[in-house]
């Protein structure tokens, strides 16, 4: 087996976490795999698991030998994809990953284009709202909504969300429409859960910022389902403006307070593994992205 082959087995057993979840994959047996990896250690002189019958550990040597072993292989399949690119057009699987209110009302409606652009690029989409670790679950692109924390992938903006303070018409007209951002404590808001701070909407007010609590009668960690309980009539909703982007334009939502409202504008933003950027089928998918997003996205 090539060198290069036995690199990519051991980060897939790493990330799969046992032998015999790499085997298919690579069409061997578990016992195979683990000679694979047996192999490699002996060419380097070092243990790069310690082997239970529980779990694998990575020693200090293997974790400092997994990190370049990931851009290795990550030049590799770039400069492939270089030399082979004036063959043709883009072409190949990309593996995207995005939280589902994005997916749904926004990612999914610009795929039809990017496949008439690309036809031989495919796209495997993975939706979740929990965060992920790109290296590990071998996401290409990852697409965030909000703040990002330090980290060593490439960030590429797409644009920006802001927020919005909702409802529909049937509940203004059962409860009444509030005129001042204090009215809010007098009706029922819906809250996501997960995230302390959604308790308190951010208003402007006697000359500075502040936070106002609300409080409501569903919590739910689905901004998508509180999208859909506000069109229901069932309370007042603050979200992302591309989650509301279709029910305020056809009347099923109306906007609330936005002389006093504080937008809280975010950024959207593709992440992508170092030396993945400049293969060209993620390149393409990066600049379509970036041409199709409105700034206020």
């Amino acid at each position: 087996m090539h060198p290069a082959n036995d690199i990519a087995t051991f980060v897939r057993v790493v990330d799969r976490g046992t032998f015999a979840a790499v085997a298919d994959e690579v069409g061997l047996t578990a016992s195979g795999v683990s000679r694979t990896i047996s192999r490699l250690e002996d060419r380097l002189g070092v243990k790069l698991l310690h082997r239970s019958t529980r779990r694998l550990v990575l020693t200090q040597e293997g974790e400092t030998y997994l990190e370049r072993a990931r851009n290795i292989l990550n030049e590799i399949d770039a400069a492939e994809a270089e030399v082979t690119a004036g063959r043709g057009r883009p072409r190949g699987l990309i593996r995207v990953n995005t939280g589902t209110a994005f997916a749904k009302h926004r990612f999914i409606r610009l795929l039809p284009d990017f496949q008439a652009q690309y036809p031989d690029v495919e796209i495997e989409l993975s939706v979740t709202d929990r965060r992920i670790d790109p290296a590990a679950d071998q996401i290409d692109v990852t697409i965030r909504v909000g703040m990002l924390a330090d980290s060593a992938l490439i960030a590429y903006p797409l644009g920006e969300v802001r927020r919005v303070i909702a409802a529909s018409p049937a509940y203004l007209a059962r409860c009444g429409t509030p005129q001042l951002s204090y009215d809010l404590k007098h009706h029922n808001c819906l809250l996501l859960s997960g995230f302390a701070r959604q308790a308190n909407w951010p208003m402007f007010g006697e000359g500075r910022r502040m936070l106002v609590p609300v409080k409501g009668s569903v919590s739910c960690d689905s901004a998508d389902l509180l999208l859909d309980l506000a069109i229901a009539g069932a309370g007042i909703v603050r979200l992302g403006d591309f989650l509301g982007e279709a029910a305020l334009a056809d009347g099923r939502l109306v906007p609330l307070l936005s002389a006093f409202h504080d937008e809280d504008a975010s950024p959207i933003t593709a992440l992508v593994l170092p030396g993945r950027q400049n293969i060209p089928r993620i390149r393409v998918l990066i600049d379509f992205l970036k041409s199709r997003m409105l700034v206020r996205a």
